[in-house]
């Protein structure tokens, strides 16, 4: 019999490829989802899962109707359109502390927890997503707890309202685009990446007995934004975005250099294979052949 998870934030970008490849692995998938949740990024897969809404769904009735081994929480609310802490707090701590109630006492082997690199003080986002780190610790003596933080991944198909996204698409119009001094070093990893990386970690910990284990995702290297940006411009091959640096001030708490520790991860036999050029390239080629096919 296939190996069960549920997964929440199927619909999103880095949830979507996540679910893709445990059903490559001959996993079975059930997704947990909004009511309003668009499932563009499932239609391939769509017929092989099964989906309760939050909405509806008795959450203890659907851990009782499966005999998950594990569940993999990608849902997350990144608070970019105003979003109130309550509803923050709703998202990011209290449904995700909810799941781990249920999965400890159905006896599920693995929670995994998808987290954010950043510091709690960088903004309530990252609060709640701490918020929740220190419950997920607290119950690693009844499952095995394993928190994944994420540096900035990326990739075709990605959220438009994402940095790297978000300034391909600007750049291209050759908008002129107000800046920091862009002096902040990011790690900047590829989504296929990421993915290899998530497949290490329930592969080697599924089976491992209660414990919390604690993984950051990069690809260990830090870039300035600056940097960043300019590569983006030079392989746009438009000249006529204008990058303005120095116009708008670092926001308050600022991280001037984001690293990563990927000993855990290393350990796994995982390591990161897509360059920032290459991944960059890769998004531009989708994008224009987007275009040519329109």
């Amino acid at each position: 019999m296939a190996e069960s998870y549920l997964v929440t934030g199927a619909t999103g970008f880095l949830g979507s490829h996540l679910v893709a490849r445990l059903l490559n692995e001959g996993k079975s998938v059930v997704v947990l989802k909004r009511k309003r949740s668009d499932l563009r990024r499932l239609t391939s897969v769509q017929d092989k899962l099964v989906f309760y809404d939050l909405e509806e769904a008795n959450l203890a009735d659907v851990f009782a109707r499966h005999d998950f081994k594990g569940v993999l929480h990608c849902a997350t609310d990144y608070g970019r359109k105003n979003t109130l802490p309550l509803q923050l707090l709703e998202a990011n701590l209290l449904l995700p502390l909810e799941l781990l109630e249920l999965a400890a006492r159905a006896g599920v082997s693995l929670f995994i927890n998808t987290d954010t690199i950043l510091d709690k003080g960088v903004s309530h986002y990252s609060l709640s997503k701490k918020q929740f780190l220190d419950w997920l610790k607290n119950y690693s003596g009844e499952l095995r707890c394993v928190n994944v933080a994420l540096e900035h991944f990326y990739g075709p198909g990605d959220d438009e309202t994402k940095f790297v996204s978000d300034m391909m698409k600007r750049i291209m119009h050759g908008e002129k685009i107000a800046l920091t001094a862009g002096e902040q070093k990011r790690d900047f990893i590829y989504f296929e990446d990421v993915v290899e990386a998530f497949s290490a970690i329930w592969s080697h910990l599924k089976d491992e007995g209660k414990g919390f284990s604690h993984f950051e995702v990069g690809s260990g290297v830090s870039t300035r934004i600056r940097e960043l940006l300019e590569l983006i411009v030079k392989l746009s091959g438009n000249k006529s975005a204008h990058l303005d640096f120095g116009v708008l001030p670092y926001r308050v708490n600022e991280v001037m250099s984001s690293q990563v520790n990927l000993e855990g991860l290393l350990a796994l036999g995982w390591v990161p294979r897509v360059s920032l050029e290459h991944g960059l390239k890769t998004m531009f080629e989708q994008v224009r052949l987007e275009k040519e096919t329109k």
